[in-house]
């Protein structure tokens, strides 16, 4: 193991269903952690509710989503959003909460929760868990991504937290996904995040979960693959008139990826992967060597 990964295996938590249900459903918000959390697989994702289910004993949850499916929206404000606020009755648990649908991208939401729907601003945003991992160069594309940063640029700890699954249950909403061990972790980082400040430069902590994990699934540092985890492939039709949307598949060299890296924590170690990202997308190269290079070709 590189001195730059580290290694968790969780098994001090003790058990970890007991855990996500000995305490109270979404205390009082008086003096309790205002936690904003978001999806964008939309308002009706079991996954955004096995956050909210681990989120609740940690603070305060409010819940505002996008009112429909926004996968792939990355960090968008589309102008043609109605921005809309819905408030809606859903129970988690068996306890009623308010929640709120918002027309607009996973981004939008979070500006929507954080300036309009909260009475302050909120100590932690969690973006959140995700059907399918979001890993390598194609990060950027992800709405659950997108929200973290848009909350990043707000100054507020973000989390974004996404379960590998079948390709054909990205946008199925599908209950047989099992997020209890994705909601295990989501719960332990937010923690972190709401007990001590992040280094600087890391805005948001991304957190990949395999398929087949568990509590004892050990968790490592991980940096962005270089190598892209979907690529992207043209809708056969006959003509440019017909609609065609791009779809994706999985990249052919994804097996490839470098060691310490996203990828290859979840799908060749099959551990939890924890990115820390930074709003700065500046390059680290020698910024005065670069520009001497390229004055020298001018």
């Amino acid at each position: 193991m590189t001195q730059n990964r580290r290694l968790f295996a969780p098994q001090a938590y003790g058990n970890w269903q007991q855990i996500l249900q000995k305490t109270p459903m979404n205390p009082s918000p008086k003096n309790a952690k205002q936690i904003l959390l978001t999806n964008d697989d939309g308002i009706l994702s079991p996954g955004l509710w096995a956050a909210a289910a681990a989120l609740a004993q940690l603070g305060y949850v409010t819940v505002a989503a996008p009112r429909e499916q926004y996968s792939g929206a990355g960090r968008s404000l589309p102008s043609n959003s109605d921005g809309l606020i819905e408030t809606r009755q859903v129970q988690v648990n068996g306890k009623d909460w308010q929640v709120y649908a918002v027309g607009g991208s996973p981004a939008q939401a979070v500006l929507h929760g954080a300036l309009e729907i909260l009475p302050c601003k909120p100590d932690l945003v969690v973006s959140g868990i995700n059907f399918g991992e979001n890993t390598g160069t194609g990060i950027t594309v992800s709405g659950t991504v997108g929200a973290a940063l848009e909350a990043a640029g707000l100054d507020i700890p973000a989390l974004a937290v996404s379960l590998e699954t079948l390709i054909e249950h990205h946008y199925s909403l599908s209950d047989q996904v099992d997020f209890q061990a994705a909601a295990y972790f989501t719960q332990i980082f937010a923690r972190i995040l709401l007990e001590q400040p992040m280094p600087p430069d890391v805005d948001v902590l991304k957190v990949d979960v395999p398929m087949d994990a568990t509590p004892a699934t050990p968790w490592e540092i991980t940096r962005i693959s270089r190598v892209r985890m979907f690529e992207a492939i043209p809708e056969q039709r006959q003509s440019w008139q017909q609609p065609g949307k791009i779809g994706y598949r999985f990249a052919t060299n994804w097996s490839a990826t470098e060691p310490g890296s996203d990828i290859h924590a979840v799908r060749i170690n099959q551990h939890v992967s924890v990115t820390p990202l930074s709003l700065d997308l500046t390059s680290r190269i020698d910024l005065h060597k670069f520009e001497r290079d390229l004055r020298a070709r001018s």
